[in-house]
């Protein structure tokens, strides 16, 4: 079999970096398939999409699916079976970024299952994969057989020591102040997302449009690439449509949809009850009760949706009236309350129209943090924001079904606008949860402020309050009309043409997320969006402030107090012990929860109770462990076995000394049982530390008063022992034999004094 010769284009990113996409070598039986190489980094992109769509379908079922292989990276997967498993948040996030750029660009007609699948084969650390995802996935798009008004691409672009960078690595994203996906097609922007460390909208625009010409060079290399492998797009029909019974539809239902849309009902439930009312008041006209013959159900209500939406931008773009009867640039009713419920360390309402947060703040320790372990991706995170969202909030009677895609990614743009407002010294893990108890547009924007309240309440202090708030649009495909809302309805949001979440500070943009499902969106339109943005930010920041000013002074009273003290690193295996039983032991002893992090030279202890007692407790243990004897210091220390020659005290964990039987007392002492026992607590004076063995001269008799007329007793006399002839020395004598004691107790003889002396 003769190896295939791939289609090429290479990209060149400008700074000695190029991007290739390949086709036509590897997956050649999915509808459209590419493998994207920049450097070491290898992503596969293959698309499939049915041909006939299921009955009934009148929306877009895509699917996106990113994987990272374990092996990409050369490690192996976590867990018992060693193989890769479900879908982390990170990938589920990366798979987000690549639906929202793709999703608006299928024709509206087209209604088939499609699938896209991106898979990391190769990582380079020097290449974040995600930068690279939506070119991936756009490439296998443009050279299949499947509609697509594209192609797209995505990059990341990033301001790094002032200037912007398209694609940089993930150390050096780490000096970045900006931090933003940018997917376009070679006109349009429509989807953003990302964070920043408080910049200006004028930077922000500036961002936008330099990622904007990086991507025109990815969409024409796909345009030519689609050329050369010359597949046509696939002829469909997913709609029986019948035009008389659509014109019916609009002639009857759109005054009535007008009416109700300029009616400034503020009740989601009530409005949408009346909305509803139309469209069934126009079948029940048409096919009356024992009307024979099948009823066009799904047709009505999709040409009757057209309607509605037609009916809700008409009354803006021609009366300025929105659907609740707010001015455009008007927030809804704001009401907040902080330390509602008494179990969590900080919770929150905030509550905007009927949009509803209820936010709490937990408060760990290191122990806490959540361990992160992905195939490029490795360490630990301290802040972690969740997200719900039940079924009851919008009235949906069903059961929960656990976390989705929705949570975590609502979930995740509010953690990165509130992440760098969290003091970079808190000694703490902590954990927001938001629960949406009612919804109608802009929850995770609520989030954002329920979470600021809920920090405040709980004593973090946070750098600054933070204030999120969703903007819409819409425009007149016809003409240059448009208008900017502030603040956007689920109905504004579903009915519109734009959804532009920015979350900030009074100083600055600290995240953003933007939807666009038009072609064409201009920045002048973008930049008032991002001011009228600023200005409802500022409002609610106020409202924010008005409820809780600045964070509580203290943590509230059943919150664990966190003390950090630092060790030589030398002594952490000492605090520490044998397999853990010292730091275990303290811990159980002191009821505290002790970490300890190796950083440099040091060692970070962290301490953590309810109670200062126990911590004091715990750190007296540790600095007593850490400890270095000092000549001349007073030590309160415990007898820990008595010899022949004196007793072996433990002035410091670890660490024991000799009290020899001359430093016991002033008088002499012939068994030292006599002034010590074993397991008594004395008070011992260090009176020396040998410079080469380090071993510890203690005394007690220098810390008892000195008997009045006493004398140093004078050193005992060894009597003189006879020396007898050994005769003639032979070779290997050591000289004379001695003559009085047999060899054997001289030899004991000789250990005894040995010992003795060692022990001086």
């Amino acid at each position: 079999m003769i190896k295939p010769t791939p289609f090429e284009k290479v990209i060149d990113l400008g700074d000695g970096r190029t991007i290739t996409i390949e086709t036509g070598k590897l997956a050649k039986q999915a509808d459209g398939s590419v493998m994207v190489k920049c450097g070491g980094t290898y992503l596969l992109a293959a698309v499939t999409s049915a041909k006939e769509a299921k009955p009934d379908t009148d929306f877009m079922p895509l699917t996106v699916e990113y994987k990272e292989k374990f092996a990409s990276a050369g490690r192996f997967p976590g867990g018992f079976t060693k193989r890769e498993g479900r879908a982390s948040d990170y990938e589920i996030l990366i798979a987000r970024l690549v639906d929202r750029a793709l999703r608006p660009l299928f024709p509206d007609d087209y209604h088939a299952d499609t699938f896209v699948t991106i898979t990391l084969f190769s990582a380079d650390e020097n290449v974040m994969p995600d930068s690279l995802a939506g070119l991936a996935a756009s490439a296998a798009m443009a050279v299949s057989d499947i509609p697509f008004n594209g192609p797209i691409s995505e990059v990341r672009v990033a301001r790094i020591d002032g200037k912007f960078v398209i694609n940089p690595s993930s150390k050096d994203l780490e000096r970045a102040d900006l931090d933003l996906m940018v997917a376009a097609s070679a006109n349009d922007i429509n989807m953003v997302e990302g964070e920043a460390k408080e910049v200006s909208e004028t930077v922000m625009l500036e961002a936008l449009k330099f990622a904007h010409e990086a991507i025109k060079k990815q969409v024409a290399a796909q345009v030519e690439l689609a050329k050369e492998c010359g597949k046509a797009k696939r002829s469909y029909c997913h709609e029986n449509n019948d035009e008389e019974l659509r014109e019916l539809v609009r002639k009857e239902c759109y005054p009535k949809a007008y009416e109700v849309a300029c009616s400034a009902c503020a009740n989601k439930a009530e409005r949408g009850d009346r909305f509803e009312a139309i469209v069934t008041e126009f079948i029940a006209n048409h096919y009356p009760e024992g009307f024979e013959g099948e009823i066009p159900e799904a047709n009505i209500k999709r040409y009757y949706h057209d309607v509605e939406r037609d009916a809700v931008r008409r009354a803006m773009l021609d009366e300025t009236k929105r659907l609740d009867g707010r001015r455009m640039d008007e927030i809804r009713p704001i009401w907040c309350e902080v330390g509602y419920l008494p179990g969590p360390h900080g919770s929150a309402i905030f509550t905007r129209g009927e949009t509803q947060s209820l936010s709490t703040v937990t408060l760990g320790t290191k122990l806490d943090e959540k361990l992160i372990d992905e195939a490029t991706v490795q360490g630990t995170d301290k802040f972690l924001l969740h997200y719900n969202f039940p079924p009851f909030s919008t009235n949906d009677p069903k059961a929960p079904k656990g976390v989705g895609r929705r949570e975590i990614g609502h979930g995740h743009l509010a953690m990165r606008g509130l992440k760098n407002m969290i003091p970079e010294d808190i000694p703490y893990t902590v954990r927001v949860v938001s629960d949406i108890l009612e919804s109608n547009g802009s929850s995770s924007m609520a989030t954002v402020c329920a979470g600021t309240l809920a920090l405040m309440d709980a004593g973090v202090k946070i750098k600054k309050p933070c204030a999120g708030i969703a903007m819409g649009l819409i425009s007149d495909d016809k003409s240059d009309k448009y208008c900017v809302l502030s603040d956007i309805l689920g109905d504004e949001d579903h009915l519109g043409d734009m959804d532009f979440k920015v979350i900030g500070t009074r100083d600055g943009i600290t995240a953003t997320q933007m939807d666009i499902k038009i072609d064409g969106l201009r920045y002048e339109v973008l930049e008032k969006a991002l001011e009228q943005a600023k200005q409802g930010r500022l409002h609610i920041l106020d409202l924010i402030e008005d409820t809780i000013p600045a964070p509580r002074e203290d943590y509230k009273p059943h919150v664990p107090r966190i003390e950090l003290i630092t060790i030589p690193k030398d002594f952490i295996g000492a605090v520490i012990g044998p397999g853990g039983k010292i730091i275990q032991e303290i811990q159980a002893s002191t009821n505290t929860t002790i970490t300890i992090e190796e950083e440099g030279n040091i060692g970070k202890v962290s301490i953590a109770s309810s109670n200062k007692a126990d911590i004091e407790a715990a750190k007296a243990r540790i600095n007593l462990i850490c400890a270095v004897p000092e000549v001349g210091k007073t030590y309160k220390g415990k007898v820990k076995s008595l010899v022949a020659f004196g007793a072996f005290v433990e002035i410091l964990p670890g660490k024991d000394g000799l009290l020899h039987v001359s430093e016991m007392d002033w008088k002499r002492t012939e068994d030292p049982a006599e002034v010590v026992k074993e397991g008594e607590e004395i008070e011992v004076l260090l009176k020396e530390i040998d410079e080469k063995t380090g071993k510890l001269r203690l005394s007690r008799r220098d810390l008892l008063p000195k008997p009045e007329g006493w004398t140093e007793p004078a050193p005992r006399e060894r009597a003189p022992r006879p020396q007898g002839d050994r005769g003639p020395r032979r070779d290997g004598d050591r000289g004379p034999r001695r003559e009085g004691r047999p060899q054997g107790e001289r030899r004991n003889f000789d250990r005894l004094r040995h010992d003795d002396n060692q022990g001086e």
